[in-house]
């Protein structure tokens, strides 16, 4: 599995990246902007993500504008809604407002922070990937 992480905070990203990192190839990007970056990059080498996660507080492109680009260019590109990558929104904001504009801009789960392993997995699991067992308390 290709993953994507996109989270503005250095302890953040980091963790991300550790708990993922088992699952397959893991790139980041520090913020909106270069989360994109690297998405349009492996959608045009042929080489997509199959998970991105993604904060919305950032600087340069929040995530809410970042997810906005990401269905842009996979719409752009004539990916199937099937092998589109799936968005996992990984937040402190757990207000309606903007987990109703997350799923409005067509992410596909929303954790909000902080992020504990098991919890990332089962929604991860959820979106249909083989994730493996977190023992409690993990």
């Amino acid at each position: 599995m290709r993953i994507l992480v996109v989270e503005d905070d250095f302890i953040s990203r980091n963790l991300m990246v550790r708990f993922l990192t088992p699952l397959g190839t893991v790139e980041t990007g520090e913020d909106g902007k270069k989360g994109v970056e690297a998405f349009e990059k492996a959608l045009k080498k042929g080489s997509p993500f199959d998970l991105v996660t993604l904060d919305i507080m950032m600087p340069q492109m929040d995530g809410h504008a970042a997810l906005q680009k990401i269905r842009a260019l996979e719409k752009q590109i004539g990916v199937p809604q099937n092998l589109r990558a799936r968005v996992l929104m990984t937040t402190a904001l757990d207000d309606v407002k903007n987990i109703t504009a997350a799923f409005r801009e067509l992410c596909d789960d929303y954790v909000v922070k902080p992020v504990r392993k098991p919890v990332l997995f089962e929604k991860i699991a959820e979106l249909g990937f083989t994730v493996p067992q977190t023992p409690a308390g993990s």
